[in-house]
């Protein structure tokens, strides 16, 4: 591919996930092959698992980078009895006590041209050599286009025309309903809600000719780092080889004003009132540092009660900065609630009249 031909837009990767769930669930479209392009990092291969996981479906996941043209045609035999070559198919491809399931081929494009013609096969005729993929079972292939800095092998028409294509980028939402879920450092969730454009730099990266930038899968490792019990120089070094210098550079400045403006254990241990107001941030940074933050140490009733406490009182920050605490209040009371319902502290929240009062305002609001 030159340039950039895709005649599609980019779609999020939670509506790749859901057309994907709904494709499984069709027993024609299933049968069609699909194919994700993205960058790096961006989280194709993970939604195929969840899709698998969805239904409780078997996946066989094939790294086609990782592996010989032989081992998905199999092993050619001398069947002397026939006096005939036969071929074995490989043990990994689903046989008809698997009657369906997910086959992901990941980084197709990546993978050595002789590869991808026994990949294709099953692609375009769901068989290679004497196997046959059973007709329950979905293709779904992945991988990088050369716009996308990647080694990738053009794609012919011919191929294409045999399955649906999804441009996938992360957006910040999405990524950031993730990082929730799975626990990423609250900074790294601070960070790139104020910074959403750092979440993937690709095209910065392309352009500058750096081998290193920041992507969905970088900032995840970021999290891991934070959450280590490296030594502060450690965790710099580790984090610069993961997104580059200059990304790394502002991530720690931004690091320094969330942790000088957020003092979540003084806040807790704070009396409601001035106490509390005396405490809270009164920079963006700071602001978003807070929220996540709140939202890490909620884990039990009580602190879910102080943290919505808290929340309550972010129109009182006295700052010169024009910071969006209306909106802030409201993303903060939205997730402290999803978490509740995720860990069943619900009764908490429904018990604190600090909720009551955000819900009846918002009621009202919307008359």
């Amino acid at each position: 591919m030159q340039g950039n031909p895709m005649n599609i837009p980019p779609v999020s990767i939670a509506a790749v996930k859901q057309a994907l769930i709904e494709q499984y669930r069709h027993p024609i479209l299933r049968r069609r092959a699909s194919m994700l392009w993205g960058t790096r990092g961006v989280g194709k291969s993970s939604i195929v698992r969840q899709v698998a996981e969805h239904f409780q479906a078997p996946l066989v996941d094939l790294r086609l980078t990782t592996i010989e043209p032989v081992d998905i045609r199999g092993a050619i035999y001398a069947d002397e009895h026939r006096q005939q070559t036969v071929w074995f198919p490989p043990e990994f491809l689903p046989g008809p006590e698997q009657p369906q399931g997910i086959l992901f081929l990941d980084e197709l494009t990546a993978a050595d041209q002789r590869l991808q013609i026994s990949a294709y096969s099953l692609i375009l005729d769901r068989r290679v050599g004497n196997y046959r993929l059973p007709d329950g079972w979905q293709v779904i292939a992945a991988g990088n286009a050369t716009f996308h800095g990647a080694v990738s092998h053009d794609m012919g028409t011919a191929l294409a025309d045999r399955m649906f294509h999804f441009n996938v980028q992360t957006v910040i939402d999405a990524f950031l309903e993730y990082a929730l879920d799975q626990d990423f450092a609250p900074e790294v969730m601070a960070y790139l809600k104020v910074r959403p454009d750092k979440l993937d730099d690709t095209h910065s990266q392309l352009a500058n000719d750096y081998l290193v930038g920041a992507s969905p899968r970088g900032w995840e490792d970021v999290s891991h780092i934070l959450q280590s019990d490296l030594s502060e120089a450690g965790k710099r070094l580790f984090v610069q080889g993961r997104i580059g210098a200059a990304n790394a550079a502002e991530f720690f400045g931004v690091l320094r004003e969330i942790q000088a403006g957020t003092d979540v254990i003084a806040l807790f241990a704070a009396s409601p009132g001035p106490a509390t107001v005396a405490l809270l941030p009164g920079t963006l940074d700071g602001l978003y540092g807070l929220l996540y933050a709140l939202l890490a140490a909620a884990t039990d009733r009580e602190r879910m009660a102080r943290a919505l406490e808290i929340v309550d009182q972010l129109p009182e920050i006295d700052s010169p900065a024009r910071l969006p605490i209306r909106e802030s209040q409201t993303l903060a009371m939205e997730l402290l609630f999803q978490k509740a319902l995720e860990r069943g502290l619900e009764g908490a929240v429904l018990a604190s009249p600090v909720y009551r009062r955000y819900t009846e305002q918002r009621a009202a609001d919307a008359r």
